[in-house]
């Protein structure tokens, strides 16, 4: 009976489904979310306590009757109650102002995908964006939606790379002709980079740190490059000395974190070679004009794209924004019917 009245006052969402963090563009407005992919409920009852930043200012902080619950996990549903639960947050969040509140929005929605997920993978993320109340979904393959928000010509014959640094995954694809010619998902990404440094600290320092000060500190002076301007930055880490148990700050610098990431970050730049190495010749030719384009979060590491450049003798660039590329390609597929037909996937 309301499946006519539905658009009338729902917004079509572009989801943007991360390990790391969810972001949602709402049609004809922009993006409206940009949080953490992180809640906490009670152990017993399942009942949400906090999601998003709220949630994750808990991390390392909560007593047991309460748990921290990453609902994604490797670009992948972890757990599809959880991932439920945050889509029909922000669902109901991004609607709360709409005309008709009484109504249950029931948004058409197009959420990512990486590339190369199984059958059953695809349908766990639909069964979860249904469940939280979505009307219709369409999924599109990660890389595609990067390059569309990075305003890359997909449907051109000419061949573009698309490297996708993301939280808890490393996605990249060679796109020619509207689809995807080449691709590596690489379950190696932003989380391994925070994982690498709580190990680096522990092993040099015995020093004892959370996922929420190993981030920070890649924030502040993380690079995979000498750099005059960083190497001469400091950051002050506090945490627990293992052998003592006692509180203890220590001074890390910019040289230190670079040691600690490189062996996560000399992974994704191999699989990147080893893409290009597997790409036809004559896309190939394409990609050295046109360059590497990197989106995702992990492509505001300091020099991560001179790094690329180097090892793999073709330009690299930083697509403008690159956190917000995938989302950006989710909400172009809203805006046009015709496009959404030929990338996007419907169930």
């Amino acid at each position: 009976m309301f499946d006519s009245l539905y658009p009338l006052f729902t917004y079509d969402l572009g989801i943007d489904l991360g390990t790391s963090n969810i972001r949602i563009f709402i049609k004809g407005k922009g993006i409206a979310v940009r949080e953490p992919s992180v809640m906490v409920w009670e152990r017993k009852t399942k009942e949400v306590v906090a999601i998003g930043s709220q949630a994750k200012k808990m991390i390392g902080k909560t007593p047991q009757n309460l748990e921290i619950i990453k609902p994604l996990g490797e670009g992948v549903i972890a757990d599809f109650e959880a991932t439920k639960a945050l889509l029909a947050f922000f669902i109901k969040e991004v609607h709360k102002n709409n005309r008709f509140p009484p109504m249950i929005p029931k948004p058409k929605v197009v959420v990512n995908i990486p590339s190369g997920v199984t059958e059953v993978e695809r349908k766990a993320v639909i069964d979860a964006a249904t469940a939280a109340g979505a009307r219709k979904v369409f999924l599109i393959e990660q890389p595609l939606a990067a390059a569309l928000g990075a305003g890359l010509d997909i449907f051109g014959s000419s061949g573009v790379l698309v490297v996708v640094l993301g939280g808890g995954v490393t996605d990249m694809a060679v796109i020619s002709l509207g689809g995807i010619v080449q691709g590596k998902c690489l379950k190696v990404a932003g989380e391994e980079m925070n994982d690498a440094l709580i190990n680096f600290l522990r092993l040099k320092y015995s020093l004892l740190t959370g996922e929420l000060t190993a981030e920070q500190l890649k924030y502040e002076i993380g690079s995979v490059i000498v750099s005059s301007k960083n190497e001469t930055k400091k950051a002050l880490v506090r945490g627990r000395d293992l052998e003592k148990g006692m509180p203890v700050s220590v001074q890390v610098t910019a040289g230190e974190v670079r040691e600690a990431l490189a062996p996560v970050v000399n992974q994704i730049v191999g699989v990147v070679s080893d893409l290009i190495e597997e790409t036809p010749p004559e896309l190939l030719t394409d990609i050295a004009k046109t360059g590497i384009c990197l989106c995702g979060g992990g492509a505001n590491l300091l020099g991560i794209d001179r790094l690329i450049t180097e090892i793999t003798k073709i330009p690299a660039w930083i697509a403008d924004k690159p956190e917000d590329c995938v989302v950006r390609g989710c909400g172009k597929l809203l805006d046009n019917g015709q496009l959404l037909k030929k990338v996007g996937i419907e169930k």
